[in-house]
C-alpha cells in the first residue's frame, strides 16, 4: 500500500531540515526520511564551534539539535532509521525502516542526501587491510558519538579544512598527529590555520607527497609515502585518516535517471533547485560536495520557496545549461532559468590572483564581475551573482562562465 504526503524530504541534514521546517509551517504534510538513527547530518559529530549565523556560533551537535527540533515543532514528521531504496514512480519512493517496507508518494520530493568522503578503497591505495583506517566522518563519530579509542599515533591524508578538523579530533581523543600528507604543493586551508598547527601543535605538513601503501597486519603499523623527487619514506603510526575528496551521495538521483552534472557529479539544478524531473528538487552537499552547513541551510530555505510555488501549480521550465570552463572546475546551479536569483557557487582547480569572471552565450557577453577575494586558493568557493540571468536566450546554446 502506498502512503501519500505533500512533500517528502530525503535526508535530515541542514538542507533537508530547514526545507522541512519552512514547508511544514505552511500547513503542508511533510515527511523527512533519515537513514541514521538521529537527525542533524554531519554537524552531529562536529564538536567544534562555527555553525549558525549567530553572534556566538554553535557547536555542530547544538546546531543539529536546533534544526531538528525546529522541524518537529513546525509539524514535520522526522523519521530516523529509514532508508529510501529506489523509485517506485515519478515521485514515489520505496523505503525500508523499523516499520518494514513502505512506499511513499508525494506531490514534491526534496533530495538532500548530502556527500561523503571517498574511503581508502575508492582511492586505490594499495597494501594490507588492517584495522585503524578511518574517514573524517568515521573518526568524528568514533570519538564524539561513541567515545571509542582510536589509537595513539595518527597520519592524516589531506591538508584541507576538514583535514585540520580531523587533527583537532585526534588531539581531543588524546592521540598525536604524526603528519598531514598531501600530494598538492600547499595546504588547501587558511595560512593561519597551517601556522597554528605547526607552531602550537608541532604538526608536520608534508606537501607534494603521496601515500603509496598501508602497512601492518591486524592493525596499521605505518604508511609508505613517496615525495615529488622520488624519495620514499615510512611513517610509523597505528591509525590513518583519509580526509576530503568528497563525492555526492547521488545513488538515489542516479537510480531515478536524473540528469547529473559532470563537474559536481550531483543532479543538475536551476536557480530554483529544480532537477530534470518535474516535482523533484535537490539541495545542500548533494549538489556541491562540500560547502558549509550554513550554505546547505540557505539552499534548504530556497528549495522550500520553490516547492511552495510548485505545489501552487507553477511551471517546470527546462533551462539552459551553465558550464564552468577550465580552470574553473564546477558551478552550482548548473542550469539557468528566468527569475531565479540564487547566487552561483564556483570552485577553481588552480590558484587565482585578482580573478575576473565572464559570462557569455553563443559568443555574446552577458556579464563581467570581479569576485571579492583578491587571491583565491584552489578548491575554495567563488560566488557569482545571478543578475545576468534575464539576458540569457532560452533558445540559445549553453551559457559559459570563464576567467576573463
Amino acid at each position: 500500500m502506498t502512503r501519500q504526503v505533500d512533500v517528502l524530504v530525503v535526508g535530515a541534514g541542514p538542507a533537508g531540515l530547514v526545507a522541512a521546517s519552512l514547508l511544514a509551517a505552511t500547513g503542508a504534510r511533510v515527511e523527512v526520511l533519515e537513514r541514521e538513527q538521529q537527525a542533524g547530518g554531519v554537524p552531529r559529530h562536529c564538536a567544534h564551534r562555527g555553525f549558525g549565523n549567530r553572534p556566538r556560533a554553535l557547536t555542530g551537535p547544538a546546531y543539529a539539535r536546533l534544526l531538528a527540533d525546529a522541524a518537529v515543532r513546525a509539524g514535520a514528521d522526522v523519521r530516523t532509521g529509514v532508508t529510501a531504496l529506489d523509485w517506485a514512480g515519478p515521485r514515489t519512493l520505496a523505503t525500508v525502516g523499523p516499520q518494514g517496507a513502505q512506499a511513499l508518494a508525494a506531490r514534491a520530493v526534496v533530495l538532500a542526501t548530502g556527500a561523503r568522503e571517498r574511503p581508502r578503497a575508492a582511492r586505490l591505495v594499495p597494501g594490507t587491510r588492517p584495522a585503524g583506517v578511518y574517514t573524517t566522518g568515521e573518526l568524528q563519530q568514533a570519538v564524539h558519538l561513541y567515545g571509542q579509542h582510536i589509537g595513539t599515533r595518527v597520519v592524516i591524508v589531506g591538508a584541507e579544512d576538514v583535514s585540520y578538523a580531523a587533527a583537532d579530533t585526534v588531539r581531543t581523543a588524546g592521540a598525536d598527529v604524526v603528519a598531514l600528507v598531501t600530494d598538492r604543493p600547499r595546504a588547501q586551508t587558511a595560512p593561519a590555520r597551517v601556522v597554528e598547527a605547526r607552531l602550537r601543535h608541532r604538526t608536520p605538513l608534508l606537501t607534494c607527497t603521496t601515500v603509496t601503501e598501508l602497512l601492518g597486519h591486524g592493525r596499521v603499523s605505518g604508511v609508505r609515502v613517496r615525495h615529488r623527487d622520488g624519495r620514499t619514506a615510512t611513517l610509523p603510526c597505528d591509525t590513518v585518516v583519509f580526509t576530503g575528496d568528497f563525492v555526492p551521495d547521488h545513488e538515489l538521483a542516479r537510480r531515478g535517471a536524473l540528469t547529473l552534472d559532470p563537474g559536481t557529479r550531483g543532479p543538475t539544478v536551476d536557480g530554483a533547485l529544480r532537477t530534470s524531473r518535474p516535482g523533484v528538487f535537490a539541495a545542500g552537499s548533494l549538489l556541491h560536495a562540500v560547502e558549509s552547513a550554513d550554505t546547505a541551510a540557505r539552499e534548504g530555505a530556497h528549495a522550500a520557496t520553490a516547492v511552495r510555488d510548485w505545489l501552487a501549480d507553477a511551471e517546470w521550465p527546462g533551462g539552459v545549461p551553465v558550464i564552468a570552463q577550465t580552470p574553473l572546475s564546477r558551478i552550482v546551479p548548473n542550469r539557468v532559468t528566468p527569475g531565479c536569483g540564487l547566487p552561483y557557487l564556483l570552485r577553481t582547480a588552480v590558484p587565482l590572483s585578482r580573478p575576473v569572471l565572464q559570462v557569455s552565450q553563443d559568443g555574446r557577453r552577458l556579464h563581467r564581475e570581479r569576485p571579492g577575494p583578491r587571491t583565491v586558493p584552489p578548491h575554495r568557493p567563488l560566488t557569482l551573482g545571478a543578475g545576468w540571468a534575464h539576458r540569457v536566450d532560452p533558445k540559445g546554446g549553453p551559457v559559459r562562465v570563464t576567467l576573463a
